[in-house]
């Protein structure tokens, strides 16, 4: 089937220019600059005129709590706030129960996703103090990475002994696998609590970026930093925090950084009305962190912008640092919040399509996605500015069914989401029917 996509403004490889899209099927067939695309009979025309268009977004850093975690969410109810989103294909984290740290968990996971997954998908491995064993067996085909765990975590999933944490990343290197990192420092982010339950048995919300510290972050992506040059490992830091660890960045394309939204968004300021709302791992910290992460986004230092979506049950996110969950839903406005930043000045759009298609694409070696370009495939997302909304309950799609941003007025909007030619979400409606494609890179 051929369908045209007409008069909007494509944002892509660094331009912004109005023109149109032929797909073929799922294919990108055609881009036109505007009025140059050959007359014919379409079979599906998206009228775009007044609006953005971005290759699909890609966000390299979700979790959506299936298996084992499903009165959280699940890969069904959370790749469908994905597509309201404008997000078009996700790589999930392993931290799920069972863990995704076994060949036969990772193969349920897809398994799963191949029947409720409404948008592409693919799951990041887990590495842990007794599996890289399994490492050079694996499906190299249909993995992003490997995801360590620094600290943040529990259990076997937990790695912050010098000795295994070496060994993970020669053989990272040596059978070339990306590796992202959750980095803070355990035994500092420990005694930090240890301190403020001395006054105080759950502590409250706002000591949360004192304990969860710029030390603990900085420590630990030091080490991961050192381990990387020494051994030659692809590595990828997950949500940067800290203005501090910055200078690690934008030196070595090996050594890479990624930025979430919450970090980008927030700051310590906003623990006063939200509280455990934006509790999350790593902390949400200073206003001039999160200031230097939004400059960072122009100057090479921050590489992808993703979400670290992580959503429980309200009623779990009660309580101070000690007992309230960390993690926020953010997968359904992440695009809009970039673009938000990019309204006020902070961004050009092009750097967004940079960080959130271009670079997920090139970093995790992602086939024939993340770029509108002929031959690939038909992902897009169109966004129409200057289209108030508020976030609201009833819009909310992930399955916890609330969100930080609840009252927040959005100026642009997602109104058309494609997902190989198909066209998955528009203005409100959505193909419940459709299932996205596994992603495939290249090994």
């Amino acid at each position: 089937m051929e369908t045209i996509i007409q008069g909007g403004t494509i944002i892509n490889e660094g331009r912004a220019f109005r023109g149109d899209i032929v797909l073929e099927d799922d294919h990108i067939a055609a881009l036109y600059e505007a009025e140059k695309a050959p007359r014919g009979i379409y079979q599906q025309t998206v009228d775009a005129s007044g609006c953005f268009v971005f290759p699909g977004i890609i966000d390299a850093h979700v979790h959506f709590r299936e298996p084992g975690l499903t009165h959280k969410a699940d890969i069904e109810s959370e790749s469908r706030a994905a597509a309201f989103g404008g997000i078009t294909s996700y790589m999930e984290m392993p931290n799920t129960s069972p863990q995704t740290t076994t060949p036969e968990a990772w193969q349920e996971k897809m398994n799963i996703a191949s029947h409720n997954s409404h948008v592409n998908y693919s799951f990041f491995y887990g590495a842990t103090n007794n599996n890289t064993d399994s490492f050079a067996s694996l499906d190299r085909t249909h993995i992003p990475g490997i995801k360590l765990f620094m600290g943040a975590s529990t259990g076997n999933m937990l790695v912050d002994r010098r000795e295994s944490l070496e060994y993970i990343y020669k053989v990272c290197a040596d059978q070339d696998w990306q590796l992202m990192t959750h980095c803070e420092d355990t035994g500092i982010i420990t005694a930090n609590m240890a301190r403020a339950k001395t006054l105080q048995e759950d502590p409250d919300i706002k000591l949360h970026p004192l304990i969860r510290s710029e030390e603990a972050c900085y420590e630990s992506t030091a080490l991961a930093v050192e381990l990387a040059k020494k051994y030659g490992t692809r590595l990828h830091v997950a949500h940067l925090t800290t203005a501090r660890e910055l200078a690690f960045f934008g030196l070595n394309d090996r050594i890479t950084a990624e930025a979430v939204i919450a970090h980008l968004y927030f700051s310590d300021a906003d623990y006063a009305t939200l509280g455990a709302r934006i509790k999350c791992n790593p902390a949400v910290k200073t206003m001039a962190d999160r200031d230097a992460l939004r400059r960072a986004l122009t100057d090479g230092r921050i590489t992808t912008v993703g979400t670290d979506h992580a959503p429980h049950e309200l009623k779990d996110k009660q309580g101070g640092c000690l007992k309230a969950a960390s993690g926020m839903p953010m997968v359904q406005f992440s695009l809009v919040s970039m673009l938000e930043l990019a309204d006020k000045g902070i961004l050009p759009r092009e750097r967004v399509a940079e960080l959130m298609c271009h670079n997920p694409a090139r970093l995790f070696r992602i086939n024939d996605r993340g770029f509108l370009r002929k031959g690939y495939k038909a992902d897009l997302t169109i966004v129409r500015p200057n289209s108030p909304w508020t976030v609201t309950t009833d819009v909310i799609q992930s399955k916890c069914k609330w969100s930080p941003l609840e009252g927040h007025v959005f100026s642009n909007r997602v109104v058309t989401t494609i997902c190989n030619g198909h066209i998955i979400y528009d203005n409100g409606r959505f193909d419940a029917s459709y299932r996205g494609e596994a992603l495939t890179f290249n090994a």
